[in-house]
């Protein structure tokens, strides 16, 4: 098993808070092959702001559902209705920022994991942030929406200048994971390559403490927890997904969940997938969430 690089004198690392940006029902039997007929979750659409120790920087990782749905490209639109994927947002991911004291034009950085319309949210507030996403993810913009009407990206989702579309493949591995970018050249925030679910798919791992610990930020990597231990397998012959299942390349996706179990095997690692229901249930409300953080391991 591969190890995660030791801390080094005066270690920087990351506080990490999770930030409330919607729910949505997840029909189970879509993404776990051994799911009862008719089984579904009410789960969240997480995002997350991250701290760095040292200089205060501020990265969101995802954006999560937008209140207004009703504004999205009608492809989503239409996308949430055939998939019973039913949304609700008492609370969008700018207004959980604010409940905290912070604005979304205090923000830094926003990284987002995919496109999907449950984790880009709305972008527009803000205004100051670079914005980082897979570099394969530009072939979801040529053209998006209303340029081409049946495409569910709409084009104005990534501003205009301040977009960094990173290539990963050329920078080192990071434990299990072959290609992760040190954001700040400091060893306390990777963004790694996490292929499968959609091109361009990312996930966050970020050092929590200077001593040693770990968290992983898996995006859509797994909606269940049930792939990560192994419990289920990924559904397969699912009608009306591209490739059979909720995942673009599925191999692709199981690789990735190998490597996030190898990690979460790791001592002092800490694994939460962006619709991480029983995270969810058992922090909501709670201390881990802004203007609280998530405990250290």
């Amino acid at each position: 098993m591969t190890a995660l690089p030791p801390p080094t004198k005066d270690q920087a690392f990351c506080t990490v808070s999770a930030l409330e940006s919607g729910h949505l029902n997840l029909p189970l039997p879509i993404f776990l092959d051994n799911a009862a007929p008719g089984s579904a979750i009410l789960a969240p659409s997480l995002s997350f702001l991250l701290h760095h120790s040292k200089t205060d920087k501020k990265l969101v990782f995802d954006l999560g559902i937008r209140k207004d749905i009703e504004n999205a490209p009608p492809a989503v639109q239409e996308w949430i209705i055939a998939a019973s994927f039913h949304t609700s947002v008492p609370q969008d991911v700018t207004e959980s920022l604010t409940h905290g004291g912070l604005s979304p034009s205090d923000v830094d950085t926003v990284c987002i994991s995919h496109c999907h319309w449950d984790h880009t949210g709305d972008t527009k507030p803000f205004v100051n942030s670079e914005f980082i996403v897979g570099a394969a993810s530009a072939s979801f913009f040529k053209p998006g929406y209303p340029e081409d009407p049946d495409s569910p990206f709409a084009s104005d989702l990534l501003p205009q200048g301040r977009t960094r579309f990173v290539q990963l493949h050329e920078h080192p591995p990071l434990g299990p994971f072959p290609h992760a970018l040190d954001l700040y050249s400091d060893g306390s925030l990777y963004i790694v390559d996490a292929a499968g679910h959609l091109p361009g798919h990312l996930l966050l791992i970020a050092r929590t403490s200077a001593d040693g610990a770990w968290i992983l930020l898996g995006g859509d990597s797994a909606h269940h927890w049930n792939l990560i231990t192994g419990e289920s397998k990924i559904a397969d012959g699912r009608p009306g997904f591209p490739s059979g299942c909720a995942h673009l390349d599925k191999e692709a996706a199981e690789l990735t969940i190998q490597r996030i179990r190898e990690f979460w095997k790791l001592p002092r690692t800490r694994v939460i997938l962006a619709h991480d229901e029983p995270w969810y249930k058992e922090n909501k409300g709670g201390a881990a969430f802004w203007p609280g953080h998530i405990a250290s391991k």
